[in-house]
């Protein structure tokens, strides 16, 4: 099993680049095809990586998280992956393989393998295997509250955890929730979204949480404001706060996107960080 990624490469020149890559006020769109080499960056500290940067805290659109799409060469990784002490992570390994330490203790990760990482930990990460090793990572600033504990670091992965079926749907739409939506000590939810074929949103969802949708596998029309895109495996959609959204997955295979929101925190009444 692997899971959508970015393509890499780069296009013949008989390629024409229009298509559904877009940016406006309200929403994103970068289709996988947009995700090639020339638009990689590497960390320092890291050996034997890059990756794409698909979001990260823009001011007036979305800005409580980044998310990276990261490709370890066979012995590449790192042993201080993250620089700011308040950032959170989540880890969603897409193919391959890679090996996580975590406060000391070691976890071997494979395709639809999940970690979280708390803020303040000590931790690593590394492609022990002969194959590149690819994941997506998310991370957010996390945001205390007063009598609410620190959540602690897990590691599970997506075929170990049952998928929550929507109600009134047929059991066409169902969401995988790695953590529960009632655990306050956390303030973002990454899930896996999945639709059967002809599966739906039936409403234009509409609040508070800003998005970060990767498209793991199949296709579907998606409504991103007043716009039906069509989107598949390897597109990322980036929705600012109270940007309308619907989806439609018509087939012939099932539509599943890992699906990032922040939650569980006030609002805050003046623009420091969420």
């Amino acid at each position: 099993m692997s899971y959508a990624f970015p393509p890499g490469g780069l296009p013949d020149q008989s390629t024409s680049p229009e298509g559904t890559a877009v940016f406006t006020p309200a929403y994103a769109v970068l289709p996988a095809v947009t995700q090639r080499d020339i638009v990689t960056s590497h960390l320092p500290g890291w050996t034997g990586m890059r990756m794409w940067v698909l979001a990260r805290p823009l001011s007036g659109f979305a800005e409580t998280f980044s998310q990276y799409a990261v490709e370890l060469a066979a012995g590449g990784g790192s042993d201080t992956p993250e620089t700011d002490e308040e950032a959170q992570s989540v880890i969603f390994v897409a193919c391959g393989q890679i090996t996580l330490n975590i406060d000391g203790a070691r976890h071997v990760l494979d395709a639809g393998g999940y970690a979280y990482v708390p803020p303040d930990t000590v931790w690593t990460v590394w492609n022990d295997g002969d194959a590149p090793g690819r994941f997506h990572w998310i991370r957010k600033r996390y945001v205390g509250a007063e009598g609410v504990d620190m959540p602690e670091a897990f590691v599970t992965c997506d075929q170990a955890v049952a998928p929550t079926v929507m109600p009134d749907c047929g059991g066409v739409w169902a969401t995988t929730r790695f953590v529960a939506p009632d655990d306050l000590r956390h303030d973002m939810h990454v899930n896996i979204v999945t639709f059967q074929p002809g599966g739906r949103i039936p409403f234009a969802e509409t609040h508070v949480m800003e998005h970060g949708l990767y498209v793991l596998e199949g296709t579907a029309d998606y409504l991103l404001n007043k716009d039906w895109v069509p989107v598949s495996a390897g597109d990322f959609m980036w929705l600012r706060a109270f940007c309308p959204q619907a989806c439609y997955a018509g087939g012939p295979g099932r539509f599943r996107y890992l699906l990032y929101k922040d939650v569980n925190r006030h609002m805050p009444l003046t623009p420091t960080a969420r």
